[in-house]
C-alpha cells in the first residue's frame, strides 16, 4: 500500500507541475459556474439542479482529460518501461495513477463547494436547506467519476499518444453516459438492460438522496473492471 501511495503522490504532483490540471480544473470549473448561475440569475432559482443534472456531462470529457496523459505519455517518453523495471506490480502502479486522477478530480469538486454553501445561504427564512441530496449528489459525482476515470486510464494504456487516448476514453465514456437513451425504442428486456449500463441512470437514483447498494455495486464494478483491464494492458507492455 505504501508503494502505491508513492506513486499516487508522484503523479498527483506532476498534474500540478504541468499546465495541464490548471487548464482541465479551469475548464471544468468555468462550465460548472455557468451551469450553476445560469440556474441562479436567469431563472432566479437558487438550486444546485443545473450542476448536478449536466454534471455527468462534464465528467464525460473531463475524466479522459485527466487520465490520458498518466500512461500514454510514459509510453511515448520510454519512462513507463523505467517504472515498471522498479519492484512494482502492474497493480501498483495503475491503482497509483487511479488514486492520483482521483485526487484530481477530489480538488474539482471540493472547488465547488461554495455552489451549496450559497444556496444555502440564499435559503428564505425560516426554512431548511436539505443537505441530503447535495451530499449524496456529491457522493455520486464521486462514484461516477472513479468508474470514468478507470475507463479513461485503460484508454490510456491502449496508445502511446495521449490525445488517441483522450479520445478513445471520450467514446468509452460517451457509451457509457448514452447508452440508456436508446432504451425508448427497444424491447422492454433489452431496454432494462441498456438502463442498468448507463451511469447517469445510476447518479439519477443517487442524485435523489438515496444511496443504493445496487447503485453503488454498479459503479464500484465498472471501475475493478477498467482497473483490470488497464493491469492486463500493462502486462502485456512489460512483455
Amino acid at each position: 500500500m505504501g508503494t502505491t501511495l508513492a506513486v499516487a503522490r508522484r503523479e498527483f504532483r506532476s498534474f500540478f507541475n504541468s499546465p495541464v490540471a490548471y487548464i482541465v480544473l479551469g475548464g471544468f470549473l468555468l462550465t460548472a459556474g455557468w451551469l450553476y448561475f445560469s440556474t441562479l440569475f436567469v431563472a432566479g432559482q437558487a438550486s444546485l439542479r443545473g450542476f448536478f443534472g449536466v454534471a455527468p456531462v462534464l465528467f464525460v470529457v473531463f475524466a479522459p482529460a485527466v487520465t490520458m496523459r498518466l500512461i500514454a505519455e510514459e509510453r511515448k517518453s520510454g519512462t513507463l518501461e523505467l517504472l515498471l523495471t522498479m519492484p512494482l506490480n502492474d497493480w501498483q502502479v495503475v491503482t497509483g495513477k487511479f488514486l492520483a486522477a482521483l485526487g484530481m478530480v477530489g480538488v474539482g469538486l471540493l472547488l465547488t463547494l461554495p455552489y451549496p454553501l450559497s444556496v444555502a445561504a440564499l435559503t428564505a427564512p425560516g426554512a431548511s436547506f436539505d443537505w441530503g441530496p447535495v451530499v449524496m449528489g456529491y457522493v455520486g459525482l464521486l462514484l461516477l467519476a472513479s468508474s470514468f476515470l478507470a475507463i479513461g486510464l485503460w484508454a490510456s494504456a491502449l496508445s502511446r499518444n495521449q490525445i488517441v487516448g483522450f479520445i478513445i476514453g471520450l467514446v468509452l465514456c460517451f457509451a457509457f453516459y448514452f447508452v440508456d437513451k436508446f432504451a425508448v425504442v427497444l424491447p422492454q428486456t433489452l431496454s432494462a438492460v441498456l438502463q442498468y449500463l448507463s451511469v447517469d441512470y445510476h447518479f439519477d437514483n443517487i442524485a435523489r438522496g438515496v444511496l443504493d447498494s445496487r447503485d453503488v455495486l454498479f459503479y464500484v464494478t465498472l471501475t475493478v473492471v477498467g482497473l483490470a483491464l488497464t493491469t492486463r494492458t500493462l502486462s502485456n507492455v512489460r512483455q
